[in-house]
């Protein structure tokens, strides 16, 4: 099977285990770090199995094939189409741009970027998930860009953001083009997701050579309060 089929899933049962919570059918990484959760199959099971895995108000992101109709234990509060897009290899030149690691030092600034900004789901502990570049401008975060999913041979981008004041000067794109750089150093494929509505987005990711390999569906969920475990 194609890990990227169930991204989350697979993230969770390989490269990424020692974040992975749950059980057979259900995992998902500690809320701190992401609310991005899996399922082995997306089926009522499934569904309760994530159910007893949140706490009251505790949300879980899910990618999956189909919107459910009623998930087992869970309620849906939010959702949306989803494109995966995976890069195609080409060589992109990196502009000259200034850019720095960041580190733990740097999470209050980057909390408040992706607050500003809503690149996805972004905690405390988001930075551990792997590589994450910014540029400052006058000691201000103006733009980031990091790695999220991380399975066999491909690393997910994410967190492509850039504060509204900076907008317009090249800083996603050139974090981007960095970020991928580093991936294929490794050798692996770079990827993403992005909601199918972001048309701007969309269009910036296939001017740097990524294509849409197919649509997934955001579902945000949370434990049914009316729902007995």
């Amino acid at each position: 099977m194609n890990p990227l089929n169930n991204p989350i899933w697979h993230a969770l049962n390989t490269v990424q285990r020692h974040f992975a919570e749950g059980d057979l059918s259900a995992k998902r990484f500690p809320p701190a770090v992401t609310t991005l959760a899996g399922l082995r199959e997306q089926t009522p099971e499934s569904f309760a199995d994530l159910s007893r895995l949140l706490n009251d108000q505790e949300t879980a992101a899910l990618f999956l094939d189909e919107v459910p109709d009623e998930p087992q234990g869970l309620e849906i509060v939010e959702g949306g189409p989803l494109l995966q897009m995976i890069h195609d290899g080409s060589t992109q030149t990196i502009e000259p741009v200034k850019y720095v690691p960041l580190t733990d030092k740097d999470i209050p600034a980057m909390m408040a970027l992706a607050e500003l900004t809503k690149p996805g789901p972004f905690g405390t502990r988001t930075r551990e998930l792997g590589s994450f570049f910014g540029i400052y401008v006058d000691d201000r975060l103006a733009a980031m860009t990091g790695e999220r999913l991380h399975l066999e041979g491909f690393t997910e981008v994410t967190a492509v953001c850039t504060h509204p004041d900076f907008a317009g000067r090249g800083y996603a794109r050139a974090l981007v083009k960095i970020m991928m750089a580093e991936i294929r150093k490794r050798g692996d494929v770079p990827f993403l997701h992005v909601r199918r509505n972001n048309v701007r987005a969309v269009g910036l990711y296939e001017k740097l050579g990524f294509k849409a390999t197919k649509t997934n569906h955001l579902v945000v969920v949370r434990r049914d309060s009316s729902s007995v475990n």
